[in-house]
């Protein structure tokens, strides 16, 4: 017997990266990974930056998203992301990139909770770079 699907959306605001049927999304929560399948209880949650594992046919495709919001319903999730790339065209060197300019923006933080908002982004950066 195959496993239900849930409907799955990564949207940014450049374009909509993915529309498609999965077994299970797994998504980089606030608090977390999460993995999200049909008939999950229905939920909003921020998103950190981190990769999204979608298992599909029994394989895994990956993006890698900057950070957002998701959207879960029993039949549905929607990623709504500030920005998204499918893994296979992630550039290290734009993420270095990332990484460096999250470091100037901790460094000229102007109170303490921009500093500690950039610091965790800083964070989860080095540790998807770290993960590829």
């Amino acid at each position: 017997m195959a496993a239900e699907l849930i409907q799955f959306d990564i949207v940014s605001p450049e374009r909509v990266l993915i529309t498609s049927r999965a077994e299970m999304v797994t998504i980089p929560g606030s608090d977390g990974y999460m993995g999200i399948m049909a008939g999950h209880l229905p939920l909003i949650t921020t998103l950190k930056p981190g990769m999204i594992n979608v298992l599909k046919e029994g394989k895994d495709e990956r993006y890698f998203i900057q950070g957002g919001f998701a959207e879960v319903s029993a039949s549905k999730l929607v990623v709504l992301a500030d920005d998204a790339t499918p893994y296979s065209e992630l550039s290290l060197d734009a993420l270095d990139q990332q990484i460096h300019d999250a470091e100037e923006i901790v460094a000229g933080a102007q109170s303490e909770s921009e500093r500690t908002r950039a610091a965790r982004q800083l964070d989860e950066l080095r540790l998807v770079r770290a993960g590829l």
